[in-house]
């Protein structure tokens, strides 16, 4: 429903829309965003919170440098197109595995795919051909390596080394979005952490509190924190919020619940379908949710990762270069599909 600001609550329900219009301005308030493959499949608009799980080696970080660099580079830039955003990025590394120069290099051959396909003033040329003939060596790198500099002005490093400074980080993320507004005339859109779990078995451990003796926080108690004050920054901003999520059990690990219920399956007479059972059961319990319910109804989408090169041997050659071949598959919503993919430094490829 529309109405004027100024009105009074009647006159403001007394002007009705239609379906047709109510969809017209809410898409064009939260228009949706277009992410790197496979994130692409799901429409995705500011305020979603999208959870990237799956076991390490499976493309999680790397999907999410694609991510950043989506939305730092711009959409165009002095007449050549990129097809960016143009906004700004809060990268929160938890795990402290962020790699500078990964970022970078995607980023410079994202820069140089789009010089390439289109340069200067529209004309579109293959760089190796024109480039001698009508701008120099020095200009063509000096419009690369200015774009490059403007583009990582909008990507914003914070490194947590626990929950408490996550959580501190959290609750200065509306200032510190005010603040580059106000100095760059852009804020924070896209909201990264990598990964969630990171304090998993540091906040499981008793931990005693500051303000009385013999209290303890929870892991629970930690995780709602979190879950509030990300809530509190969406309402303030909405913004694209993407993390990862790794198991909290490794390869070949298994709790001892686990092996309990599933003993008789270690038991059966054939080998073959014995360490098939208990490759399964490991895979499962792996996979098992660990994070609170309280995280789980934040998180609006869920994909999941595989890494099918290290399951079953598989590999790609593409270019004369084998590539290690993942597996993705959106639990939520279910789409049904599972997608193999690869990444390179020019972006994700989809196998057929």
């Amino acid at each position: 429903m529309t109405g004027d600001a100024g009105c009074g609550p009647r006159e403001w329900l007394a002007v009705d829309e239609t379906a047709a219009d109510f969809l017209s301005r809410s898409l064009s308030t939260r228009p949706p965003i277009l992410l790197p493959p496979p994130l692409h499949r799901a429409p995705l608009r500011p305020g979603n919170v999208v959870e990237i799980a799956g076991p390490s080696n499976s493309g999680k970080s790397q999907l999410l440098l694609m991510a950043a660099v989506q939305c730092i580079l711009p959409k165009e830039w002095e007449g050549v197109y990129f097809g960016g955003l143009g906004k700004a990025v809060m990268y929160i590394d938890l795990d402290c595995r962020f790699d500078v120069l990964r970022l970078a290099q995607i980023l410079r051959k994202r820069i140089t795919h789009g010089c390439g396909t289109f340069y200067l003033h529209g004309s579109a040329h293959p760089p190796s051909e024109d480039f001698e003939k009508d701008v120099s060596k020095d200009k063509f790198h000096s419009f690369q390596d200015t774009l490059f500099s403007d583009c990582m002005k909008r990507f914003l490093y914070v490194r947590c080394y626990n929950s408490s400074e996550l959580i501190a980080t959290l609750k200065s993320l509306n200032s510190q979005s005010e603040a580059r507004s106000k100095v760059f005339g852009i804020g924070i859109y896209f909201l990264l952490l990598d990964s969630i779990g990171a304090f998993y078995w540091i906040d499981r451990a008793p931990q005693p509190t500051t303000e009385s003796k013999g209290t303890t926080i929870s892991f629970q108690s930690i995780t709602e924190n979190v879950v509030q004050e990300i809530r509190k920054f969406l309402q303030l901003q909405p913004v694209l919020v993407l993390v990862t999520k790794a198991p909290t059990y490794g390869e070949g690990i298994t709790a001892s619940n686990d092996f309990q219920r599933g003993s008789s399956k270690y038991m059966l007479d054939d080998s073959t379908a014995s360490r098939y059972s208990k490759r399964e059961e490991e895979k499962n319990s792996s996979c098992r949710e660990y994070m609170p319910s309280a995280w789980q109804t934040l998180v609006t989408h869920r994909i999941k990762l595989q890494d099918l090169a290290q399951e079953a041997g598989f590999s790609s050659e593409q270019d004369n270069n084998v590539l290690s071949v993942h597996t993705s598959e959106w639990v939520h919503p279910p789409l049904n599909t599972k997608e193999k993919f690869y990444i390179k430094d020019d972006g994700v490829g989809f196998i057929q």
